[in-house]
């Protein structure tokens, strides 16, 4: 099929009822009309085959993980999802792969309220780059560098299943036929904090989706902010399948595992029941696991207070094999 078949046939959408769509797929350009009282926050995220998932891994996943990655990135502003661009470099137009693909893709973009309103297709690596778009209104986007001393630090759901199952993949552990499904399901389909992150607005301060590993992440918050942060490595919360692991890999994976997509966030003391509440609302779980403080750096510790000192690091694309 052409590249043009290839559009219309999986990626072609009625015509979206947002009234924020003034044109979608099939010009030069999309239209999006700009929102009364917000900025428009944007994100892009790029997955190639092989550096960011195996190859031959299942399309339908893919397609809902590549736009999850990229709404996680919309949550953690505080954002609500408007839509989104696909470029896809295709080694050949295979019309199985295609529907499944396209399939998980859309069903996300339909359950979040985000229409695809353009983008490319060529041959090439499999490569999949999405760029979103998001309204927030400015005095309350949750951005990296608002975090202040005293700020309680809390995260969403749960970590390191994601991280658990990669390692189960790469032979180094070993899960039964349950716990490598039920683990996968988190590293393959994440669910980005969409309602969490829209219901902090106003009660948080910073805040960052949790992609490359919690430490790695939190630290990007304290550059940002000019601030450090003492953290109880034993308070952040194991995913359910890590649970059954030995202590040693449940901090490294909650620590520096990656690819959990739940939210990392600050806000005061005194909004502590508001944060409560806010997970509440969403039927997100948070934990608070630490505080931050005016001295820099990251300071891990146990339970027992007792310092603990990270050997591994989080991901990173040009240092990471």
């Amino acid at each position: 099929m052409s590249e043009f078949d290839l559009i219309r046939q999986y990626f072609t959408r009625p015509p979206d009822a947002n009234a924020r769509i003034g044109l979608g797929i099939g010009d030069d350009c999309a239209l999006l009309r700009a929102a009364a009282g917000c900025d428009l926050a944007i994100s892009t995220d790029m997955l190639v085959e092989g550096r960011h998932f195996f190859a031959g891994a299942e399309p339908e996943a893919l397609g809902h993980k590549c736009l999850a990655i990229n709404l996680s990135d919309l949550a953690a502003m505080g954002a609500a999802p408007v839509a989104f661009t696909l470029a896809l470099a295709l080694p050949a137009a295979e019309p199985d792969w295609l529907a499944a693909f396209s399939r998980g893709l859309l069903a996300l973009a339909d359950a979040s309220g985000c229409a695809l309103i353009g983008g490319d297709t060529t041959r090439g690596p499999l490569t999949i780059s999405i760029t979103v778009f998001g309204d927030v209104p400015p005095t309350l986007a949750l951005r990296r560098d608002a975090a202040r001393p005293g700020d309680e630090i809390w995260v969403s759901g749960t970590l390191g299943d994601a991280r658990l199952a990669l390692g189960a993949c790469l032979n180094e552990t070993t899960l039964d036929a349950g716990q490598f499904n039920d683990a996968s399901t988190r590293l393959h389909r994440p669910t980005p904090r969409l309602a969490l992150g829209m219901a902090l607005r106003g009660i948080a301060r910073a805040a960052i989706d949790i992609s490359d590993g919690f430490a790695g992440d939190l630290e990007h918050i304290l550059e940002r902010s000019g601030c450090g942060a003492s953290v109880d490595v034993d308070a952040l919360p194991l995913g359910p399948v890590l649970r059954s692991q030995a202590r040693a890999l449940q901090r490294s994976c909650t620590l520096a595992g990656g690819d959990d997509y739940e939210l990392c966030f600050t806000a005061a003391p005194d909004r502590h029941d508001a944060v409560l509440a806010a997970a509440h609302a969403s039927a997100t779980p948070v934990a608070c696991v630490g505080i931050i403080d005016a001295l820099p750096g990251l300071r891990l510790h146990d339970a027992t207070r007792q310092p603990y000192f990270l050997t591994q690091h989080s991901f990173d694309h040009f240092k990471t094999p």
